[in-house]
């Protein structure tokens, strides 16, 4: 693989990918990052990356729906692998508004298997970034599988799951060198703050309610992001052809138990001034629809075939997340503000 093309490369787990492609991997090519640039979508996330790696790093704005953008890429790159970061991804949001998930999700990646078919005399590899929430809500026991049957519950889950069967299509029908993996639910550095983590970040720091849905007892499986972007990469290098992972950080907790780590966290590394716990800013609010009782990834195939395993426990990378939104508060001003936004209208438009 010498010329990746990253789609949604601008986003939370796309820029976190890249910066690790360039800056901590045995990666010796160029990245081609191709992102629309959405609401989440950032491209000061990759700022010293542009400026550090010009002859390896190449911005392409364009959306994956738009197949003739996406060809002109590959054939002025000569595009021999893609990373598949680009969706919608907010659940509240795909309960509100499906439209926009249904065509980046599902058109989109269409659009990608069928210049990346038209390229596959070139192509090393096609994976498919993917979420645990296809495999529907597990009970108090059990774990998700790579046989676990798929069964969404909100549009978001539906779209996703519906962009893995085609990847899997594409595969048997035609050859296409894809590998696919199935994600718990990511935090770290770059987060947009809508997500539950640096919601809670950010509004604890200000203050603000912190709002739980429901009795807050959902769980949810954590994984730091770097260590996902550990196993894609492991996956697109040695990955069997065909074949899904799961990706997990065997971290179980349920989001109130969540909501109250970070809340000590943030009462140690910045206490308030006069030193109570910010938990009394928790407010319990109504669940959303479909609510997902829990997720719990197996993600023992990944560990077993490719050695991968998680470095972060959920305590030290969650420290190191704090940190980190601690430390770029300017970032942080710009995404809440939507200055940001100006500066894509800037440097892109």
């Amino acid at each position: 693989m010498q010329n990746i093309m990253v789609t949604g490369g601008c986003g939370f787990i796309g820029s976190v990918f890249i910066r690790y492609l360039l800056l901590d991997s045995d990666f010796k090519g160029r990245i081609i990052n191709v992102d629309k640039l959405t609401y989440a979508g950032n491209p000061e996330n990759l700022a010293d990356i542009a400026s550090r790696f010009p002859g390896r790093y190449v911005f392409i704005q364009a959306d994956i729906c738009d197949a003739g953008a996406i060809s002109h890429a590959f054939d002025a790159h000569a595009i021999d692998a893609v990373c598949n970061f680009a969706a919608e991804s907010h659940v509240d949001r795909s309960i509100v508004a499906p439209d926009a998930f249904i065509k980046t999700n599902i058109e989109g990646t269409f659009n990608l298997l069928e210049v990346a078919r038209q390229n596959l005399d070139q192509l090393v590899r096609f994976h498919h970034v993917s979420t645990d929430e296809v495999y529907g809500s597990l009970g108090s026991v059990g774990f998700f599988t790579e046989q676990t049957p798929y069964r969404p519950n909100s549009p978001y889950s539906a779209s996703k799951a519906a962009s893995d069967h085609l990847v899997r299509a594409y595969c048997e029908t035609y050859a296409l060198p894809v590998t696919l993996s199935n994600c718990s639910n990511n935090y770290g550095p770059y987060q947009f703050p809508e997500k539950l983590i640096p919601l809670m970040i950010l509004n604890a720091l200000e203050d603000k309610a912190l709002p739980v849905y429901g009795d807050g007892r959902n769980i949810r499986d954590w994984l730091y992001v770097k260590d996902h972007c550990r196993a894609v990469w492991e996956i697109m290098k040695n990955g069997t052809r065909g074949q899904t992972y799961n990706i997990g950080g065997r971290c179980e907790l349920a989001n109130i138990d969540t909501v109250n780590i970070i809340c000590d966290f943030l009462d140690e590394m910045q206490p308030r001034a006069d030193l109570t716990s910010r938990k009394d800013l928790i407010r319990f609010v109504k669940d959303r629809p479909g609510h997902d009782l829990r997720y719990a990834i197996d993600c023992s195939k990944l560990e077993k075939e490719l050695g991968w395993v998680p470095r972060e426990s959920f305590e030290s990378g969650l420290k190191k997340t704090i940190q980190w939104y601690l430390d770029n508060a300017q970032w942080v001003e710009r995404v809440k503000s939507g200055e940001y936004l100006k500066w894509v209208e800037q440097h892109y438009k």
